[in-house]
């Protein structure tokens, strides 16, 4: 398991954000972890909510931009099925010991997760309406 670990780790790249001795252990797993994984899987993010987006009758493209926003926050909140599958997207890319991290204050990094990555398709909204 260690050559999956060392792949990972190598295809994802340097932490992003800063580490102090203040951090907390999310804080840490956040910026260790979960900001080269949303920022290595951001394309595919973007196609995911895009083909999600095009199956739900393609509602969104015809919502003005402050409905745009509110219907990213409200379909990664409340449609479970898709929220775990972007869960599973980030997850796919943990080493088995950020993994036995992450079940142990799994809650919080959940929530973490999931408003990282709201903020992440919020931001780069012009790609997800070409």
């Amino acid at each position: 398991m260690e050559a999956r670990d060392t792949h990972v780790l190598e295809l994802r790249g340097e932490t992003l954000g800063t580490i102090t001795n203040q951090s907390s252990s999310e804080e840490i797993f956040q910026n260790m972890t979960l900001r080269p994984i949303l920022k290595t899987q951001n394309d595919l993010f973007i196609q995911v909510f895009i083909n999600y987006a095009i199956k739900q009758k393609n509602v969104f493209f015809s919502l003005t931009p402050e409905k745009k926003m509110q219907y990213i926050e409200n379909v990664i909140q409340r449609d479970i099925k898709f929220r775990n599958s972007l869960k599973g997207m980030i997850i796919a890319l943990f080493t088995l010991d950020e993994y036995a991290e992450y079940i142990r204050i799994s809650s919080n990094l959940n929530k973490r997760m999931m408003n990282m990555l709201i903020e992440r398709l919020k931001s780069q909204m012009q790609l997800i309406e070409q």
